[in-house]
């Protein structure tokens, strides 16, 4: 797709992005008796519910919405070209969009209320849905979604809370985020498609499956002890989650809408959590904490990883860095370099598991794995004095062109069908993961929030269990303490929501 400066008719914007008559006004399309039906979220109701007035009317004029947007698409340059498109757009109306720069996300939690917080943000399900229960951020109308049918139910779903005994939409999808693996296709053995494709499929089987990937990280750190096969960060529990989803854990039950039944150690996870413990044994140290996470671009440039875990939008990151080491080993100019980066950088949904829980077993063949993931979007503000404006703003960045264009210089994967469609081959699988429900979404509970941190320590303490302890310390070398110490991971998680009141 060619680059291109998106400016969208703005008697189209008007019409669809926000109410023209008076609150209460009757529409075509029916409604629900003057209550907001979740289950027609496309029809515009005959009697506007109070929660939604505040976007009926004309646009605000000559007002100034500070947007906080992804730190990818500041450092890319993404957010300039939106503001840039939004703002011509809307000239006539003297809107303009403008980055917040206020800091962290929690920030809304203390600045919303004084009025000096954004209006729009954008971020992860799991963080915009924390915001609900203390009214941070506001239900959207989402009969004003132009394309509300392009994102999967599944997707919606994730932004959909009840407040005031009604269920409502939080947010607007953007894009999927999931852990993915990126490898360096130019550190390949010489003689891997004679060796490393039994299917012959045209795929290394080291990036298809941890059995082979867990014997090639064997081989390439014995050969050299500076290199490592696959390393990430196995305390970020977005990703090392995965370990348990896949042989059946959980985190919240019945469907993640039950934060009273933690299932972290629930089927077969600790078989996973094994799997986990085993491969760290092969990993760099930099796996038990937050150092490959945050070293992942440098070390997947220099070639100490061959492979790491990262989210899409981190794609452009990698590249730079890389290109900037091709560079500097005088391999060609610097757009010879950046098209060789991309020719060598590549990404696979994370590889399959064993089905025997076993990385020197795979005779009874392998699983897809169950990866975490979120949908990025917008929501917001409760406190914004330009609720309309914000509205059309968002719309804005969820239409089409501009999902298309982040795609473009982001590499993330859309959350609209259309725009999945021309993402390429994984921007596709991973559309089609959200939509049939094989990515395990983060719970839109604001519990979630006392997930991270015990079920991450309980990943860094396996990880150090396989590296760095003397063999009489250890752990969990056993299955039963696995399953043991995800019990007591799973208790703590409990106790934080519930007994401990924080």
């Amino acid at each position: 797709m060619k680059e291109k400066r998106i400016i969208l008719p703005l008697a189209v914007l008007a019409i669809l992005l926000v109410g023209c008559g008076e609150p209460g006004a009757s529409s075509t399309g029916g409604g629900s008796g003057g209550g907001y039906d979740p289950d027609d979220p496309t029809m515009k109701p005959d009697v506007i519910p109070a929660v939604f007035e505040k976007f009926e009317g004309e646009l605000e004029r000559n007002v100034e919405i500070k947007v906080l947007e992804n730190g990818n698409a500041d450092k890319v340059g993404y957010s300039e070209e939106l503001f840039d498109a939004f703002n011509e757009a809307y000239k006539e109306y003297g809107i303009t969009a403008v980055d917040a720069n206020i800091g962290e996300y929690n920030d809304l939690a203390q600045m919303g209320p004084y009025g000096t917080g954004p209006d729009v943000i954008y971020q992860a399900n799991d963080i915009i849905m924390g915001y609900v229960d203390d009214k941070l951020v506001t239900p959207l109308p989402t009969y004003y979604m132009p394309d509300y049918s392009k994102i999967p139910a599944t997707a919606w779903k994730a932004y959909e809370s009840a407040a005031t005994g009604e269920r409502y939409t939080f947010g607007i999808p953007i894009n999927v985020q999931t852990g993915l693996l990126y490898y360096r296709a130019d550190l390949l053995p010489e003689n891997w498609e004679a060796e490393w494709d039994d299917d012959k499929n045209g795929i290394p089987d080291m990036v298809e499956n941890m059995n082979d990937l867990y014997r090639f990280s064997q081989i390439r750190h014995e050969a050299n002890n500076d290199e490592y096969g696959l390393v990430f960060s196995l305390n970020d529990f977005y990703f090392s989650g995965s370990f348990l989803f896949t042989y059946g854990g959980y985190v919240f039950g019945n469907g993640d809408t039950d934060d009273t039944d933690i299932g972290l150690h629930k089927g077969d996870a600790a078989i996973g959590a094994n799997i986990a413990r085993t491969f760290a044994g092969v990993m760099s140290e930099e796996c038990i904490d937050d150092s490959a996470k945050l070293a992942i671009s440098g070390n997947m440039a220099s070639g100490k990883y061959f492979a790491s875990v990262t989210t899409p939008d981190n794609y452009e990151v990698i590249i730079s860095a890389l290109a900037t080491e091709y560079e500097a080993e005088r391999k060609g100019t610097a757009e010879e370099c950046d098209a060789l980066a991309r020719e060598n950088l590549l990404s696979v949904p994370f590889p399959d598991f064993p089905l025997s829980g076993d990385l020197e077993d795979d005779s009874e063949g392998f699983t897809s794995a169950l990866t975490m993931g979120g949908i990025n979007g917008f929501a917001i503000s409760s406190y914004s004095k330009y609720p309309k404006a914000s509205l059309a703003f968002i719309n804005f960045a969820a239409s089409y062109e501009m999902v298309c264009r982040r795609y473009e210089m982001l590499g993330i994967a859309p959350c609209r069908e259309d725009a999945a469609e021309i993402a390429g081959e994984l921007s596709k699988q991973l559309f089609d993961k959200v939509d049939e429900g094989a990515i395990y979404l983060m719970p839109s509970l604001s519990s979630l929030s006392q997930v991270w941190s015990p079920a991450g320590s309980f990943f860094g303490d396996l990880a150090e269990d396989n590296l760095i302890r003397p063999v009489a310390e250890r752990k969990y070398d056993t299955i039963e303490k696995i399953q043991a110490g995800l019990e007591t991971t799973s208790q703590n998680i409990y106790d934080a929501i519930h007994i401990l009141g924080v």
